[in-house]
């Protein structure tokens, strides 16, 4: 071998002996298998209660002490704090979805250079959670329910048969570049694309991002500029998964709940109907499957 070609495959085989260490030293991506749950604030903690508790038939898991968490299955809640302080403040606290190994997952993403802490806590109800802002700022953590912790503690109880819904299947928050976006739930965590489509078939106002290990997404909301306070409740908005929505209608209208509209289809093809709390956040009775073609673009099942 001439010397020009001896030192071509020396480099090249250093570039793969480092390709090599940089990936064993690179942790894998554990499982993110769905939301754990939106957290909110209200100004109002008696008509939060009212409506999660009494209307949509969720039990508390903190009994009325502190922030109350309405528990949709032993997996998902919908957290409410009284700290609504003005008009125009976000409705939307944060978003957690649930993992099988927050400290795998923490150490995976310092690895793709996203700002995580130096170690995960464990949080105020004993899980560990790790928490970050995603390119839009918004928090979002990742949470591993940990054994004695409240949630675990709870596995079984308080699942309501008044529960107008089983499933929060996704959650919507308001996004201002696809792109930065995509770049973090897509590239670096994996999220797979659903659906995407919008109000006219020429323009993308929702994508539809499905997480990695599970069946429930994140809806990123585009196109979303200057928005009131009520328009920002329909933008970041919780989704709770019902095999028939007729009979769910039925059901809110008999505990005296007054909906906007009746249950229409949307435009990805499942029948919805908007429901909106005290502080006009919507949440959304959506069936699982769609009963028509979606428009804009094919759909990836989510729910079989």
């Amino acid at each position: 071998m001439t010397k020009p070609a001896f030192l071509a495959a020396a480099t090249l085989a250093g570039a793969a002996l480092i390709c090599a260490t940089a990936a064993e030293n690179t942790p894998e991506r554990p499982p993110i298998v769905g939301i754990a749950y939106i957290a909110l604030e209200t100004n109002d903690s008696a008509a939060a209660r009212h409506f999660y508790g009494d209307e949509l038939g969720f039990d508390d898991l903190r009994g009325g002490n502190g922030a109350a968490c309405f528990k949709v299955n032993d997996h998902q809640y919908i957290e409410v704090s009284p700290g609504l302080k003005s008009e125009t403040q976000d409705r939307f606290s944060r978003l957690a979805f649930e993992t099988t190994d927050a400290r795998r997952l923490r150490d995976y993403l310092a690895k793709r250079g996203v700002s995580v802490p130096e170690t995960v806590p464990t949080d105020q109800d004993g899980n560990l959670t790790i928490a970050l802002q995603d390119p839009d700022g918004h928090s979002v953590e990742f949470v591993q329910y940990a054994p004695g912790s409240v949630q675990s503690k709870s596995f079984g109880k308080l699942l309501s048969t008044r529960r107008v819904s089983q499933h929060m299947i996704h959650a919507g928050m308001t996004v201002q570049d696809r792109a930065k976006a995509d770049s973090f739930y897509k590239d670096i965590l994996g999220f797979q694309l659903m659906w995407y489509g919008g109000m006219k078939d020429t323009r993308t106002d929702w994508v539809d991002m499905r997480v990695p290990d599970g069946r429930d997404w994140l809806e990123y909301m585009l196109n979303v500029h200057n928005p009131s306070p009520r328009q920002l409740g329909v933008m970041n908005h919780l989704a709770l998964g019902v095999r028939d929505i007729q009979v769910a209608y039925k059901e809110v209208l008999a505990r005296g709940m007054q909906p906007p509209e009746p249950p229409k289809i949307g435009r990805d093809g499942k029948w919805q109907l908007n429901l909106y709390d005290p502080n006009y956040t919507r949440a959304e009775l959506m069936e699982f499957k769609p009963v028509q073609t979606a428009c804009c673009s094919p759909m990836l099942v989510s729910f079989k």
